[in-house]
């Protein structure tokens, strides 16, 4: 701490160098400012290009989806091919594909690589008989499909019938055998119609798409744009299924430079201001240098008393004035920490080292230290040392006056915690990175205590799952047990305590109520986290499904239809085999007979039996065909039908029938029920159960019908009920809708209105069902939809 002539000479020599210190202060400032500005403009350029990336990734996703659904239309499309490789129910199911899936404006099959079946075929005539092999510009493409054996995109390219469009291809096989093509055509301003590209701002971005020509090598631009695309501000991401290559293009890529300019132009004002102010301050120094010597010859005097500790101090010590804020002393600790030494320091204030952002803090603590608002204070904030490196300290500022004095010095204890500073920055920036990427993951991550199911952490994709912020959500402790759908909740909590039981982690699906009140599948993968043995905490992820559950319940809904048609078909055939070999047969033998008849009579009888058989086999014809007329009924009428009307118009119709055997009727059904229905099969399906009731009535007792209806869940059940023989059901319930099926000897009896019954019910899209106990009655109850 001993002052020299010498370093009292050094300083004087500084003192008077007031420009050479401005210009080192304006060329600091200017360094600091630079940064400042540099870092903010990469921060923001790097925001604008994660903006991007967030909106290409939208769109990218979004026409992603309709492409893996367009390959579930397409493989429906494909099972309405037979074993002997023709299309069924083309039209219909083509029809049902276009209505389920508004991207998609029409459907092929291509056998063999031609075009012979499209839906709808009106306006899209020119497109048959197209044979894609011998097409240049389709060949490449379909071929492509054929080796991969997947989903194909062709195109863009100019249709035949007209305007630009895209063809999803998949090759079909029959036997290991190329069939030819399933094939779904969408245009392109059908696919463009994604509000993820409607959305965009027009004034900011626009978008382009292109594919490499398979013939020409070269890569073709499909959106006619005002601005020629300029690669370098443009970002992109290649779809591999049609092979395109998408572009969000940058309108305004150097919107960011013009305010940043003036931002550098502003920060070298103040460089200047600041410069000359400190040149300014330097001019005086003579009064400086009275100022400094009256200093040190107070430090002098207690030089002895605290050297020992000031100088061997663990930690920075210096005496500042607390008018001025300049450095009267410092020991060695605290010139290490800065690398000033201490004649360097001592013409310095405590604002020359300190960081600007934390200037005004510190400066406020002085200013109630000066007026004796307090005695003491401590803080953490930033040094710059003479390096310019930055450096995290911990001072304790004490006044050196006591209450009745006139404010004079006050002492500064400097302890460096730059070591510890950063450690807490890596954490907080490992957690910043980890949360970040927590909350780009495309699920649900959470965490919460394995006893009581309450949650502790919930990433913010809970938001737009199912709409509630992580807040509500962490709010309420049962909020997951009260938010999962009622028919869930018992099966999901019981095994996902049976499973923790077992300390076994676990994957499990099941449904939420969203905000919105819509329901959502979640596939819930839990980790189970053990600690001493015991389960304390579960982790997890919830990932929305439920896209994947519609598709799936398409995919069950196209298969059941094609399963019980194939079913359907195959009882036909078997009836109509059996029962025309039947007929037949008999003709045959009968014609027989008659050839080797000896006798007019004897012929005239075999004629008379021929024609009984004939007459047989025209009813056989007749049932058959009412049966095939039910079954390809597609586009079948339906209006607002009184239920009660038409039962009264059927006992009236059986009116004869009912007095004949005394039946008593008994009806429930309400004057108001209206049901949506075919006039013709409830006419039909009520005269077959009420006759049927009367036709098998017990000869012991009393006939009696009993006619009610009522609402189950959200169908309309239709119950007749009898007294009746009844029916076995063990013996013959398999068998009681099946077609020529009797379970009496009465001679009225067919074998063909229940049959026919059960298919007009199915053909309205609802069931029917039968209770029956042998000499006890029966019950019929027929859904309605």
């Amino acid at each position: 701490m001993k002052l020299t002539k010498f370093s009292l000479n050094h300083n004087k020599w500084f003192l008077l160098k007031p420009k050479l210190i401005g210009i080192f202060v304006f060329l600091f400032f200017c360094v600091i400012f630079s940064l400042i500005i540099s870092q903010q403009y990469h921060i923001l350029k790097k925001a604008k290009n994660d903006a991007m990336h967030t909106k290409l990734q939208a769109i990218h996703k979004s026409i992603e989806q309709s492409l893996k659904k367009n390959y579930v239309d397409a493989l429906t499309l494909a099972l309405t091919i037979n074993d002997k490789g023709e299309p069924e129910n083309f039209e219909a199911v083509g029809k049902q594909i276009l209505a389920s899936d508004s991207n998609i404006d029409a459907v092929q099959l291509v056998p063999n690589g031609i075009i012979r079946y499209t839906y709808p075929l009106k306006g899209n005539e020119a497109a048959i008989g197209i044979n894609l092999f011998n097409d240049k510009k389709q060949r490449p493409e379909a071929l492509k499909a054929i080796k991969t054996r997947k989903m194909h995109f062709a195109g863009p390219f100019e249709l035949k019938q007209g305007g630009m469009g895209i063809l999803g291809r998949l090759a079909i096989y029959k036997n290991n055998k190329f069939w030819g093509f399933s094939a779904v055509l969408i245009r392109l301003n059908t696919l463009l119609e994604k509000p993820e590209i409607k959305k965009l701002d027009q004034s900011k971005y626009y978008f382009q798409f292109s594919k490499i020509n398979p013939i020409t090598k070269k890569e073709n631009f499909f959106l006619d744009t005002k601005t020629k695309l300029n690669p370098k501000n443009a970002i992109t991401s290649i779809i591999p299924d049609g092979d395109w290559k998408l572009y969000l293009v940058d309108k305004k890529p150097y919107e960011l430079i013009f305010p940043f300019a003036v931002r550098a132009f502003l920060a070298l004002i103040l460089a200047s201001l600041i410069g000359f102010l400190t040149a300014s301050f330097f001019k005086k120094p003579a009064e400086l240098e009275k100022l400094l010597r009256k200093q040190t010859d107070k430090l002098l005097r207690n030089e002895i008393k605290f050297k020992s500790i000031f100088d061997q101090a663990a930690v920075g010590i210096t005496y500042l004035d607390s008018i001025t804020g300049r450095f009267s002393e410092v020991n060695k600790k605290f010139c290490d920490l800065t690398g000033y030494s201490s004649d360097e320091l001592k013409l310095l204030d405590v604002k020359a080292i300190t960081h600007p952002d934390d200037i005004e803090k510190s400066l406020d603590f002085l200013k109630k230290l000066y007026r004796k608002e307090i005695q003491e204070y401590a803080m953490e904030k930033r040094y710059i040392t003479k390096s310019g490196e930055i450096i995290w300290v911990n001072i304790t500022v004490s006044a050196l006056w006591k209450e009745e004095e006139a404010t004079s010095k006050h002492v500064i204890i400097i302890e460096d915690i730059t070591k510890r500073k950063k450690a807490d920055q890596i954490i907080i920036d490992s957690q910043q990175r980890i949360e970040s990427l927590i909350n780009t993951v495309d699920g649900i991550v959470w965490e919460c205590d394995a006893k009581t199911l309450e949650f502790t952490f919930v990433s913010k994709k809970v938001e737009a799952i199912l709409g509630y912020t992580a807040k509500e959500w962490m709010s309420t402790p049962s909020f997951w047990t009260d938010h999962i759908h009622h028919q869930d909740k018992d099966f999901a909590i019981q095994f996902c305590a049976e499973q923790t039981a077992l300390k076994l982690d676990h994957d499990f699906e099941y449904r939420m109520i969203a905000k919105d009140g819509s329901t959502v599948w979640l596939r819930d993968i839990v980790n189970v986290i053990i600690e001493n043995e015991e389960v304390k905490t579960l982790r997890g992820i919830m990932i929305d499904v439920t896209k994947n559950k519609e598709i799936q319940k398409d995919l069950n809904n196209s298969f059941n239809l094609v399963s019980e048609q194939n079913k359907r078909l195959l009882n036909f055939s078997y009836i109509v085999s059996h029962n025309l070999r039947s007929h037949t047969s008999n003709i045959s033998s009968i014609v027989d007979l008659i050839e080797n008849s000896d006798s007019e009579d004897e012929k005239e009888e075999m004629i008379q039996l021929l024609k009984s058989v004939s007459d047989s086999l025209n009813e056989t014809m007749l049932n058959l065909n009412e049966v095939v007329n039910i079954q390809t009924n597609v586009d079948i009428v339906t209006e607002k039908l009184n239920l009660k009307q038409y039962i009264d118009n059927t006992l009236t119709i059986l009116s004869d029938q009912i007095q004949l055997k005394g039946v008593k009727v008994i009806s429930s059904v309400k004057k108001d029920i209206e049901i949506i229905y075919n006039p013709a099969y409830l006419e039909s399906v009520l005269y077959n159960l009420i006759s049927n009731a009367i036709r098998y009535s017990h000869q012991e007792r009393h006939p009696t019908i009993q006619i009610d209806c009522y609402t189950e869940g959200k169908k309309t059940v239709l119950k007749v009920s009898d007294n009746g023989i009844g029916i076995d059901l063990n013996k013959n319930g398999h068998k009681i809708f099946g077609m020529y099926k009797k379970f009496s000897t009465h001679k009225d009896s067919k074998g063909i209105g229940l049959f026919i019954t059960k298919n007009q019910i199915d053909a309205m899209g609802g069931s029917i069902t039968v209770e029956s106990e042998p000499n006890l009655g029966t019950t019929f109850k027929v859904y309605i939809s």
